[in-house]
C-alpha cells in the first residue's frame, strides 16, 4: 500500500496541441481546424505515403488517422491534402512556448515534443489563480493568438498530468487528476496499452501473467515484477499507483534512456544489399546520438516492418553485448546478426534501431584482442565534429551514394519531412 502523504504534490500541466500539424496547415489555408477535412501527407506523389496528421473532423467522419496511407483516403472533394511544412510548424511551436513564459519561468517548462509540453505552476498560483485557471488562460491565449486548440491535463506529478491528458483531457479539454482519482480513473484502464508507457509487447507479457487492468498491475507482487522485468518492473508497479518522482526536464521513465532511430522507407526494399545499406546509415545516426551525449550502450534493438503488400508483419528483437559501445560498426554488426536470424525475405518498408542500457562514455575497457578499439571510438568523435561543423552530408559512407541509400535525401528534410 502506497502512502500518498509522502509523495510529490506538485501542480503540473501537460499541454497537448490538438492535431498540431493538421491544425497549423488548416490555419495557414484560412480554414477552421476543427471543422475542415485536411490531412498532412509525407509525399503527395507517392500513393503509399503515410498520413502525418489529420484534422479532428477527418478522423471522426472518415476514419483517417496518423499512420494511414494516402491510397486509403476516400476520393471526396471536401478533403484537402497538403505536404508538411516542418520549419513553419517548428516556428509556431516556439511561439507557443513563449506563451508559457508569460506564466512561469523557463526552468518550469519542459518541451516534451513539438506539440506537447509540461509546465509546473507551483509558486505562481497566488498571481494567476489555481492550476485549472492557469490552464484556461493558456488555452484562451493560444486559441486567440494562433487559432489553435489544446488540451490540458493537470496532476500532482508529470506522470499523472500525462495520464490525465491522454485518458480524459483530450476528450474534455481540461481535466485534473489527484491521487484520490487513482482507484476510479487509473485502475479501471484496460487494455493496458492505453496506459502511457506500456506498449503492445509489454501488454502481451503482462497479459500472460494474468494482468489485464492497471488495478491488477498495482496489486501484483512487486518482487515478482522486478524479477521478471528488472527496473522496468519497479517503474510499472509505481506508475500503476500514479507515483512519479521525475523533476521537470527529466525523463518521465527514469532509467529508460536510449537512443533510437525509426524510418518508414519511401519505397519498398526487397534487395538485401539495399536494406543493409539503410541499416548502416541508421546505425551511424544512432551511434552519433549516443556520442553527442557522451554515452555508450550495451543493448541493441533492431526491428523491420514488412510492406502491406506482404500483409504487414515483421519482427523486433534485442541483444545485449558484453561491453557498452557507441561505435557505428559494432552496432551495425549486432543489427546484421539480428537481421540475418529473423528476416523472412519479405519486402521491407520500415526499420527501427535503438541503443539502450546506457552508461557514461568516460572510460574505455581495453582488450588485448582488440587493440584498435580506442582508435575506432575516437574516429567516431572526429567524424561527428566534421559533420557538426560542415553539415550532415560533409562525410558519408559509400552506401549513401548507392540506390538504397537515404541519408542524402533525408539531410534535406526538417524533422524527417519537407521544410
Amino acid at each position: 500500500m502506497v502512502n500518498y502523504n509522502e509523495m510529490p504534490h506538485k501542480q503540473i500541466l501537460c499541454i497537448d496541441m490538438k492535431s498540431f500539424y493538421a491544425s497549423c496547415s488548416a490555419v495557414m489555408q484560412g480554414l477552421d481546424p476543427l471543422n475542415c477535412y485536411l490531412a498532412v501527407i509525407s509525399h503527395l506523389e507517392n500513393p503509399g505515403s503515410i498520413v502525418l496528421a489529420a484534422s479532428p473532423r477527418l478522423k471522426k467522419e472518415f476514419g483517417v488517422k496518423t499512420g494511414s496511407r494516402l491510397f486509403e483516403i476516400p476520393n471526396d472533394p471536401r478533403i484537402i491534402l497538403v505536404e508538411p511544412q516542418m520549419a513553419t510548424y517548428m516556428r509556431i511551436s516556439t511561439e507557443i512556448t513563449r506563451v508559457f513564459h508569460r506564466y512561469v519561468p523557463k526552468e518550469s517548462i519542459h518541451t516534451y515534443s513539438v506539440d506537447e509540453s509540461f509546465i509546473q505552476v507551483d509558486g505562481v498560483t497566488n498571481i494567476f489563480g489555481d492550476a485549472t485557471t492557469i490552464a484556461r488562460k493558456i488555452r484562451d491565449d493560444i486559441e486567440r493568438e494562433f487559432q489553435l486548440t489544446c488540451a490540458v491535463g493537470i496532476g500532482p506529478n508529470m506522470l499523472m498530468a500525462k495520464l490525465c491528458l491522454d485518458l480524459e483531457a483530450k476528450t474534455n479539454g481540461i481535466a485534473e487528476w489527484t491521487y484520490d482519482d487513482v482507484p476510479e480513473k487509473l485502475w479501471t484502464v484496460s487494455p493496458l496499452s492505453k496506459m502511457w508507457g506500456i506498449g503492445r509487447r509489454m501488454q502481451k507479457n503482462l497479459n500472460g501473467m494474468g494482468i489485464f487492468t492497471v488495478g491488477q498491475l498495482a496489486r501484483y507482487d512487486l518482487k515478482k515484477l522486478e524479477k521478471k522485468f528488472g527496473i522496468i518492473g519497479n517503474q510499472l508497479y509505481y506508475h500503476a499507483w500514479g507515483i512519479d518522482f521525475s523533476d521537470i526536464g527529466a525523463p518521465i521513465m527514469e532509467g529508460q534512456l536510449s537512443y533510437g532511430k525509426s524510418q518508414i522507407l519511401l519505397r519498398d526494399y526487397k534487395e538485401e544489399d539495399e536494406i543493409k545499406s539503410v541499416i548502416l546509415e541508421m546505425c551511424e545516426e544512432v551511434a552519433k546520438r549516443a556520442r553527442d551525449e557522451k554515452k555508450a550502450g550495451r543493448t541493441v534493438s533492431f526491428g523491420a516492418g514488412y510492406s502491406e503488400d506482404e500483409f504487414g508483419g515483421g519482427f523486433y528483437r534485442s541483444r545485449t553485448m558484453k561491453e557498452p559501445t557507441n561505435v557505428t560498426m559494432q552496432l551495425y554488426r549486432v543489427c546484421l546478426e539480428l537481421f540475418d536470424e529473423h528476416y523472412e525475405g519479405k519486402t521491407v518498408r520500415q526499420i527501427s534501431i535503438s541503443l539502450g542500457n546506457m552508461v557514461d562514455d568516460d572510460h574505455l575497457q581495453l582488450s588485448l584482442f582488440n587493440a584498435d578499439k580506442g582508435k575506432k571510438r575516437d574516429l567516431g568523435y572526429v567524424v561527428d565534429r566534421i559533420r557538426n561543423r560542415y553539415g550532415p552530408v560533409a562525410l558519408l559512407r559509400a552506401v549513401s551514394y548507392t540506390a538504397g541509400g537515404t541519408a542524402r535525401q533525408r539531410a534535406q528534410l526538417v524533422g524527417g519531412h519537407k521544410g
